[in-house]
């Protein structure tokens, strides 16, 4: 399944890329993400934790990044198991970092690759519903992290506890509004 996501940030490029490459940091600010170190080869290895309707799903795995410093662009290619409920998946992401007025867009791109009860989800549009709140999520703890006073202030930033329930059911509610082409159905 292909989930593309546009993103604004209030701050240069050149600032936003620095941070992008301090991936501890930024793991931070993925609800649901768990890093554990960086191996001798230099992936990282950690755990994606998410909430599908009734369904938990806790994928260990590991991800490499790939960084082009003159595109200020990546690539990351993870994948992980899920131990408990037999769920693989694998992702695939390109980013890119460019100037927008004072500030800076982020595009990303994702191929991700669902097997096992997990996939079941993938089939619908909620996966890319709840990817467009987690990214929202995600740039509210960035912002935080690049508009803070000191190092120190910046590690303390973190991603919310996800609230899976309410993310669930805002994120069905969406995608019916879409389905059936309505946007007035408050």
């Amino acid at each position: 399944m292909k989930i593309s996501q546009e993103f604004s940030v209030a701050k240069p490029p050149d600032t936003v890329w620095e941070l992008f490459q301090n991936v501890p940091s930024v793991a931070q600010c993925l609800p649901g993400a768990e890093l554990f170190g960086e191996t001798e080869d230099g992936a990282y290895e950690g755990k994606l934790s998410v909430k599908l309707g009734p369904m938990t799903a806790a994928f260990e795995g590991k991800a490499t990044v790939d960084p082009n410093p003159s595109e200020k662009s990546a690539i990351i290619e993870g994948r992980g198991v899920d131990k408990r409920g037999g769920s693989r998946g694998q992702v695939k992401v390109n980013y890119a970092v460019v100037p927008d007025g004072t500030g800076s867009k982020v595009s990303v791109d994702a191929d991700v690759t669902l097997s096992g009860p997990a996939a079941q989800f993938g089939r619908t549009g909620l996966i890319n519903e709840m990817s467009k709140r987690l990214i929202s999520e995600f740039v509210e703890c960035l912002e935080a992290k690049l508009g803070a006073e000191s190092e120190a202030e910046a590690e303390s930033v973190t991603a919310g506890e996800v609230n899976a329930i309410a993310l669930f059911f805002s994120s069905l509610w969406a995608w019916i509004k879409r389905l059936f082409g309505r946007g007035d159905l408050d």
